[in-house]
């Protein structure tokens, strides 16, 4: 099952990658929604449906692609936890 973490860097199945900023809902449809922000190009932010953000990739449609969902959470370490501060 995908989860999804607030704050959380996912990268799509065709390679880029994207920052999870919040849920929100559709005011028609109360559909709940992700906002996401690029972490590339302009860094512009975008909204997709919260059911489609978490979907299985199509394998039909893309059989080559290896990664099982449409946006996977990405495990980063941080760089800083072994600083000693020199």
């Amino acid at each position: 099952m995908n989860v999804l973490k607030i704050n959380g860097i996912y990268r799509h199945f065709k390679g880029d990658y994207y920052l999870v900023v919040d849920v929100a809902f559709d005011s028609e449809t109360k559909e709940e929604v992700v906002i996401y922000r690029r972490l590339y190009g302009d860094g512009s932010l975008w909204v997709r449906k919260k059911d489609m953000f978490l979907s299985l990739v199509d394998h039909e449609k893309y059989p080559n692609v290896k990664q099982k969902y449409r946006f996977e959470l990405q495990e980063i370490e941080s760089k800083a936890k072994d600083f000693k501060g020199e």
